[in-house]
């Protein structure tokens, strides 16, 4: 089998970048013959189908890189498959996706999200994000590396750190986890709440928005907003010296940072919606707080990144739940519950590793991946 992966590559920090990556790394090292070229470079691309001919290409990204992902090499003969994501409703390229033979999707949720936009369901596979375990693995709490991380943040040896990592903080449930935060604060030992955003236009405003309800709920002094460009290398580093990896996610397709918290041993709290329902064990790997609020459109204002006009009006049939809000109150209870209870931490991100690693490991995924190629295309 001769496998081209079209992704984000070379690989940026991004969640969309490190599954493909994972991929690609997982394939060689299972012996498949395989390629990796950046998704939107057509004429790279166009080279690795004249002389590599790979039997498939499998893509990274959402609906709206169908042309890129699926009828580029279509365009010359090779079979795509798209491995995607959604971002909350498929608004276009229906037609062009239900012609191909093999969909693969990041989770449950994403799959129901496309039969519900009009997508076959019997050609979409669920195949999960891998996960590197042997760079995010359990650290000691007095490994230099990690001590060195805490005394940058500012935290002390004897401080709960709780961490957020997204683009932005606030798609991740950061605004949420602040409110609860608040709520028991004086209940609950000492604690500093870490968000690492990437910098860039859109985060600066989002991050403003954000410390200024910090500011409003008077925790100002123990919110940090980290924007430096940090590598991969450092990640696992960053989610070591936490003690609690805490992201209600307004909307997630898989939830990679949470499953990366739980490869280093760390227990989560995140939201029972979406692709936490196939990567979280409720009480288990993470406690899992009840949707409050979901946010529902009947409209959308899209353009040349969906295959429409500038400022096309796409009106739903049936209002389309774009967004989630996880409840405030049982945030704060099991902050507090784990804030308290250092045996239950270090229980639960026990279970949480024993989970990634039996799951979720990129070497794992990239075997189920060549199975469900071998099962549903006949590709060996």
């Amino acid at each position: 089998m001769k496998v081209l992966v079209m992704y984000d590559y070379p690989p940026s920090p991004g969640g969309l970048a490190t599954q493909g990556d994972l991929l690609y790394k997982g394939l060689l090292g299972m012996g498949i013959d395989a390629r990796a070229v950046h998704f939107e470079s057509a004429q790279e691309k166009e080279w690795y189908y004249r002389w590599f001919e790979p039997d498939v290409a499998i893509g990274v990204g959402y609906w709206g890189h169908t042309p890129q992902l699926v009828l580029h090499p279509q365009r010359y003969g090779i079979q795509p498959v798209p491995w995607l994501v959604a971002d909350g409703y498929i608004a276009n390229y229906q037609e062009i996706l239900n012609t191909l033979p093999l969909i693969m999707v990041t989770s449950n949720w994403v799959k129901e999200m496309y039969v519900r936009d009009g997508i076959h369901g019997d050609r979409i596979e669920v195949l999960p994000v891998g996960c590197d375990t042997d760079s995010f693995i359990p650290f000691e709490k007095n490994d230099p590396k990690i001590l060195a991380v805490r005394e940058a943040l500012g935290i002390s040896r004897d401080q709960l750190m709780i961490l957020t990592v997204g683009g932005d903080a606030a798609s991740k449930g950061a605004q949420e986890v602040m409110q609860a935060l608040a709520n028991i604060d004086s209940k609950a030992p000492d604690w500093k709440y870490v968000c690492k955003v990437w910098p860039q236009p859109r985060t600066k405003i989002q991050n403003l928005a954000d410390l200024q309800i910090a500011t409003d709920l008077g925790i100002e002094k123990k919110v940090t907003y980290e924007t430096n460009t940090i590598s991969r290398n450092f990640m696992p580093y960053l989610v070591g010296a936490c003690d609690i990896y805490a992201a209600p996610s307004r909307l997630e397709g898989f939830g990679m940072p949470q499953v990366e918290a739980g490869a280093c041993g760390k227990p989560v709290i995140s939201i029972k919606a979406m692709g936490m329902l196939d990567t979280l064990i409720d009480g288990e790997t993470a406690f899992l707080a009840n949707v409050a609020q979901r946010i529902v459109v009947n409209e959308v204002i899209i353009g040349g990144e969906s295959g429409f006009e500038e400022k096309h009006k796409l009106i739903f049939e049936v209002p389309r739940t774009v967004d989630y809000r996880a409840n405030v109150q049982d945030i704060a209870k099991y902050l507090l519950i784990l804030m308290k209870d250092a045996n239950l931490r270090d229980k639960m991100g026990k279970a949480g590793r024993e989970r990634v690693v039996s799951n979720f490991d990129y070497r794992i995924v990239a075997k189920r991946f060549v199975q469900i190629i071998n099962e549903k295309l006949g590709i060996y």
